[in-house]
């Protein structure tokens, strides 16, 4: 992490760039958030650690308009969709300066108490130097140990690869964390009978509180006005949990971002409910895959996107899958 902060410095300090975006502690050493640093002197609250899964690509469109270089600091998986903030034009290139950093697979405390680690008070083995094989953690009720690769997030253990797709400098390494089939749980609900399917989502999306942290933090989400803030079709209500309308925000989320989406992962990260929001764009990038061929959004963006795009051999509407 020092290599980090002492590049920032001498970036800021020859004027190279005007402000630095990465992860700043949080309320907790697990909970780091994203922040700006202006100057050397508030890189003294700069973090970055297995815990830091923030995607800050989004945040690189404000800082677009801002004066001068943005640096920011990208794992692989972030520069897929800052890339695709490119392609569509919703940052600019020559305002960024993009850190690549190393990943080794980013932790969900969450996933860290389900396996019965209740009182944390303190992990250790989350440091990029750290061997990243065993996490040390002290709670109130004792020490306990569990291994790195069972406290991944779930994006981790389908990642897309280790290679930055766009950055100026790359500093640290990553290592492979793939262990998972990336459609698995796609292919489970699609084997299911349309009431078994309805009965999954209708128990998950019924736990949404329409807090829009989803929406918000989602890179492809990045309309100036969003049709589901209107009052005027009352699609702003929150917990309407009654109808099948407060189901629609998602769906229709899914379709807007498809084609789009670089599954991140971002929208389950952030869910204060849990709910696997990232499977209904997954669906839509498998079936993308099997419609169009295989596309990845974000890895280049020179490519024509599949929804955006026709040719006469593309598949028919009405035609079955093959």
């Amino acid at each position: 992490m020092q290599e980090l902060v002492n590049r920032a410095k001498e970036l800021l300090a020859n004027g190279t760039v005007q402000r630095v975006l990465g992860w700043k502690a949080g309320d907790m050493a697990y909970n780091p958030e994203p922040s700006y640093f202006e100057t050397e002197a508030d890189l003294s609250d700069f973090v970055y650690d297995a815990f830091c899964g923030a995607n800050l690509s989004k945040y690189m469109i404000e800082a677009s308009k801002k004066e001068g270089k943005t640096l920011v600091f990208l794992k692989p998986c972030d520069s897929y969709s800052f890339n695709q903030l490119l392609k569509e034009h919703r940052v600019d290139r020559e305002k960024a300066y993009i850190i690549g950093v190393g990943c080794k697979g980013k932790l969900d405390i969450e996933t860290i108490r389900k396996q019965g680690v209740k009182g944390i008070e303190e992990i250790s083995g989350a440091s990029m130097d750290d061997a990243c094989d065993t996490l040390k953690i002290k709670t109130i009720y004792g020490d306990k140990e569990v291994s790195y690769q069972s406290a991944m997030l779930e994006r981790c253990h389908v990642c897309k690869g280790k290679d930055h797709v766009v950055y100026d400098e790359v500093i640290g390494e990553s290592r492979d964390t793939v262990d998972g089939e990336r459609f698995s749980e796609v292919q489970r609900i699609e084997s299911m009978t349309p009431e078994e399917k309805f009965l999954f989502f209708q128990k998950e999306l019924s736990k949404c509180i329409r807090c829009n942290a989803c929406r918000n933090v989602c890179p492809a989400c990045s309309c100036r006005k969003c049709v589901f803030d209107s009052n005027k079709f009352d699609s702003a209500q929150k917990a309407n949990v009654d109808s099948f309308e407060e189901k629609m925000f998602h769906i229709i989320r899914a379709f807007h971002v498809a084609g789009r989406c670089t599954d991140c992962g971002e929208c389950s990260r952030v869910c204060p409910q849990g709910i696997p929001l990232h499977l209904f764009n997954r669906k839509f990038i498998k079936d993308i895959n099997e419609f169009y061929g295989d596309y990845t959004a974000g890895e280049d963006i020179d490519a024509e996107a599949p929804l955006t795009h026709f040719e006469f051999t593309d598949r028919e509407p009405n035609e079955e899958r093959g």
